[in-house]
């Protein structure tokens, strides 16, 4: 055979090869921990073989350093497009989160007070049927979802308006009767995070996005998030999945989260949550202050005490560690972050299919905590 026709043939696998080696995931992860990893791996492709998940993504951080991050399946059915570590997926409720964190900056820089009314930022909101002074509506109320403000309706929850925007999302709720007297039950409700997010922009002249830029995603160096647009080109977003009648994957129906945007609207993935989280824990670019702060119950004057603060979840596990988290699924999307301060953990995972079933974060972190 010439030398010509082996360097071609030799040539055409090494393409072939490549190509193959370009379709398989996209992984970062620390040696020193492979046999974890293993694991972890092996639990996360067992959760998306089962749910029939197209695609997510996971990582993990172990004192502040990232460990392993991970993008598995397909962003895109269709087009069979890979998921990478740098896809944006929705993430639901823990949106909150990072509004909490804009909120809380915005209390340490003097432009927001959290015994201030909501009336005191958006005049022509309307007082409820408790006027007294000490029974209004307060932004501490917002962010602890104390305020009293009902649930979304199944309606609201799979809200299709478009282009409504978020300075617009109060005029669901604002006129409907308070379920409680403001600051003594805590009752999870996105129309706090969405009136909280109108407060901001009224107040800054600002819109959301910006503020989700200017205060979090720019300072952290978190690249992969953002508000979701569908009316805007993002780059690296998935496309989204939801189950039909008969439990099928296909495409989820076509919504535009923008009126939710602070409470369930945007884009992240596994790895900038897992970096938010390292820097709720280290990063000296929030202050001592806030970080005490963030995870402080209000203080209910009901009967039941709280669960949350400022949208984080937290609770204890069997070995009594204390865990701060927040789960969230919406259209199209789902994601869970968890940070364990005691071992010095953070770990999230994000999926492109509405949450059937939670991400299993308790079973990744699993060989971690034996």
């Amino acid at each position: 055979m010439k030398p010509a026709i082996v360097l071609l043939i030799l040539a055409t696998l090494l393409l072939f090869f490549s190509n193959c080696e370009r379709k398989t995931n996209d992984i970062l992860y620390d040696s020193q921990y492979k046999k974890e990893i293993a694991e972890v791996r092996k639990e996360a492709s067992l959760y998306l073989m089962i749910n029939n998940i197209p695609g997510a993504s996971f990582a993990i951080a172990k004192e502040g350093k990232i460990i392993y991050s991970e993008g598995m399946g397909l962003a895109s059915k269709d087009l069979e497009v890979p998921v990478t570590r740098k896809t944006k997926f929705r993430i639901g409720e823990v949106s909150e989160l990072f509004t909490s964190l804009i909120y809380q900056m915005m209390v340490e820089n003097g432009t927001l007070h959290p015994d201030s009314s909501v009336q005191n930022y958006i005049p022509n909101y309307p007082l409820s049927e408790y006027k007294q002074t000490f029974n209004k509506i307060a932004l501490s109320h917002l962010v602890n979802h104390s305020s009293g403000i009902r649930k979304p309706n199944g309606e609201e929850e799979n809200w299709r308006v478009i282009n409504n925007t978020l300075q617009k999302s109060p005029d669901i709720f604002k006129n409907d009767p308070l379920n409680t007297l403001p600051g003594w039950y805590e009752n999870l409700s996105m129309h706090n995070y969405n009136l909280l997010g109108a407060v901001m922009e009224k107040t800054t002249g600002k819109s959301f996005p910006d503020l989700l830029k200017n205060y979090v995603t720019d300072t952290l160096k978190l690249t992969n998030t953002e508000v979701d647009n569908p009316f805007k080109t993002v780059i690296g977003r998935t496309d989204f999945y939801d189950y039909n009648m008969v439990s099928q994957v296909v495409n989820a129906v076509f919504r535009d989260l923008r009126f939710c945007s602070s409470s369930e609207g945007i884009l992240s993935n596994a790895e900038d949550l897992v970096k938010f989280g390292n820097a709720i824990l280290y990063s000296d670019l929030i202050s001592d202050q806030i970080k005490a702060r963030l995870f402080k119950p209000a203080d209910l004057l009901g009967d039941f005490p709280p669960t949350t603060a400022n949208g984080w979840v937290i609770m204890k596990n069997n070995q009594g560690d204390l865990l701060y988290g927040r789960v969230g699924g919406v259209t199209g999307g789902g994601a869970v972050l968890l940070i364990i301060p005691d071992k010095k953990l953070v770990i999230a995972g994000t999926v492109n299919l509405t949450s059937s079933d939670e991400i299993p974060v308790f079973k990744l972190i699993a060989p971690f905590l034996n």
